[in-house]
């Protein structure tokens, strides 16, 4: 089986480079973008497993960037997890929700970040059984 590939949308190569290291030690390949027009370049020709993007980019937001990867049938499968620098809530939090499959709020820690991913493509590879929507009324045995 293929290691898979995340690609870090993360423009401080202070916080990129220990993700990076880590989800190597952790046996996934990792690409490092660090800005989001190169972020969408890479998704498009790499088509990475899964996304890290920091949501506070210099030449575009990680939302908008975000927003522009799911209107792109061919990665818009490829969950997205948002990295924030703080607190999420009211708008942001439904735009991160709207977008993004999870979140992480920096300082991030490596390890802590592994484990969600390996998470995250768990259910990506294997998601759970659905119970039928109606299953109609029950009628009780005599």
């Amino acid at each position: 089986m293929a290691k898979p590939t995340v690609l870090i949308v993360e423009d401080s190569p202070d916080i990129s480079q220990p993700i990076a290291d880590a989800l190597r030690f952790a046996d996934f390949n990792t690409l490092q973008a660090y800005n989001a027009v190169q972020g969408l370049q890479f998704a498009s020709e790499h088509r990475p497993d899964l996304i890290l993007m920091d949501i506070q980019l210099p030449d575009l937001d990680g939302l908008s960037a975000a927003s522009t990867l799911k209107s792109d049938p061919a990665v818009k499968h490829i969950p997205i997890v948002a990295m924030t620098a703080y607190d999420v809530a009211g708008d942001q939090a439904k735009a991160i929700s709207r977008h993004c499959v999870g979140h992480a709020q920096k300082p991030v820690r490596p390890r802590d970040l592994v484990t969600l991913i390996a998470a995250i493509l768990r259910l990506k590879a294997d998601p759970p059984s659905r119970a039928p929507q109606n299953p109609g009324p029950r009628t009780p045995r005599k």
